[in-house]
């Protein structure tokens, strides 16, 4: 006999956007998860990286404080200490999280595996759960290649990244997107040699000129290895041996204290026995939801990463509060409809984009004007002495609206949410040149991008 519930979720991180709020208005709540609460934007993602890179990008500003004449008089740093108070802090607010659940008469928050015997049964612990709606939010874990030697060695993902039980002398990265780039960033500005083996290039999926500019100037930090395949992988006492094969045939060998494997995601839907229900997964192993997120089974809903759309914490937020809305709080037929998906990567420099790249606008055929500015162009990259940074506007050749916008530098992921806003407001050319930006602002480099673009309207 299995117990009965209003509600079930299964993942309490993104999932936690449907578990208080249902509870709070007298539903009955079940939630399962198989780790701490919060999911891994709190324990293994957005929270304690951040609180990692925060430092090290003041380590970096002050590693370059020579080219404002300010003589450097040294500083030290405690590694150790630094993790800790992190690992702690996300602990605590993890267990303040469980500790809210148990204290809260309609909700049951099961700490455990949670698998499906049926369309609409749980089991998890033992027991058996069932819920008049099922929300599956169980995201995503690291996508580990099957590189010869790997298997079996103490390497790293992100997880024991982000936590690490000692500071390697030097680190070998396989991987190039935002995590190895953000995670590689922090390592490297606390005086770890820090190596990144990268198959093609650097946050490839960013708009192209974005990217060129923040390899030039992410290369004039770390070392990082192009077009380079991992062919072998050995440890021995302490020590990772890597063997690469360049696009030319060369073959390398690296080696380092510690390895940290960045190569993708993959989604956690093959823990939840699937095969006992008619949930379809997609040819990648996401779940499968229509346009109100719903699965192939009725009364079975599933968000954020696990359904392969977006891989941010903001949309699965975006997704759970559709969720409540439309099926809890005041139920209605309304379809999800997605507004701009704006992203960030907190690495040196800063990336942030919104909207269309150019290579995405060329691919479906679509009229464009770019404007562009350059950091050092303006009068705040002067005072930064910027080396580096640019922003990048896509518009509409024939409506001026905005398309894309994409930056790359100092405070990109603040600069991002004036195009943000733009975008949401189907904002056009002469919207951003009507806005009067403060002088000398970092964002007067999306105005002088804007009226780059106006020039080129202009045929000038």
């Amino acid at each position: 006999m299995s117990k009965h519930y209003d509600i079930l979720v299964i993942g309490a991180g993104g999932g936690t956007k449907l578990v208080s709020p249902a509870a709070k208005i007298g539903l009955k709540v079940a939630v399962i998860d198989k780790e701490e609460p919060g999911g891994t934007c709190l324990n293994r993602g957005c929270i304690p990286s951040k609180m990692l890179i925060h430092p090290a990008d003041m380590a970096a500003h002050m590693d370059s404080l020579d080219k404002f004449y300010i003589k450097q008089k040294g500083y030290s740093f405690d590694f150790d200490k630094l993790t800790k108070e992190v690992t702690e802090r996300v602990s605590t607010d993890a267990a303040n999280i469980a500790e809210g659940y148990h204290a809260h008469p309609n909700i049951d928050f099961y700490h455990g595996h949670a698998t499906f015997k049926d369309n609409k049964t749980v089991s998890v612990n033992g027991e058996l759960l069932s819920a008049e709606k099922i929300f599956v939010a169980v995201g995503t874990r690291p996508q580990i290649p099957q590189i010869p030697g790997l298997e079996g060695t103490p390497y790293w993902t992100s997880r024991e990244a982000l936590r690490p039980p000692f500071q390697p002398k030097k680190l070998l990265v396989i991987g190039g997107g935002y995590i190895a780039t953000e995670l590689g960033h922090f390592y490297g500005a606390f005086d770890t040699q820090v190596e990144f083996i990268v198959r093609s290039g650097l946050i490839s999926a960013e708009d192209s000129e974005i990217r060129e500019e923040f390899t030039k100037a992410f290369m004039s930090r770390y070392t990082v290895h192009l077009g380079m395949e991992t062919k072998k992988v050995t440890y021995d006492r302490g020590v990772f041996f890597v063997e690469t094969v360049s696009a030319d045939g060369t073959v390398h060998h690296m080696h380092g204290d510690a390895l940290m494997v960045a190569t993708g995601i993959r989604p956690n839907t093959d823990t939840l026995a699937l095969e006992n229900t008619d949930i379809e997964l997609t040819d990648h192993g996401y779940i499968k939801v229509d346009e109100r997120l719903r699965t192939t089974v009725p009364g079975v809903w599933s968000l954020g990463d696990c359904i392969g759309k977006y891989f941010f914490r903001h949309s699965v937020n975006f997704e759970g509060e559709y969720l409540f809305r439309t099926l809890i709080e005041s139920p209605s037929d309304e379809s999800i409809e997605y507004p701009p998906m704006p992203h960030a990567i907190f690495s040196y420099p800063q990336v942030a984009g919104v909207g269309k790249t150019e290579n995405q606008l060329r691919s479906e055929g679509v009229s464009y004007v770019v404007g562009r500015n350059r950091y050092e162009k303006s009068a705040m990259g002067m005072a930064l002495k910027s080396e580096h940074g640019l922003v990048k506007l896509l518009f509409d050749t024939h409506t001026k609206q905005l398309l894309g916008a994409h930056i790359v530098g100092e405070e990109a992921s603040d600069m991002i949410h004036m195009c943000i806003a733009f975008m949401n407001m189907r904002g056009t050319l002469d919207d951003m040149l009507r806005m009067i930006y403060i002088h000398p602002a970092l964002p007067e480099n999306v105005r002088n991008a804007a009226r780059d673009a106006k020039r080129q309207f202009d045929g000038v």
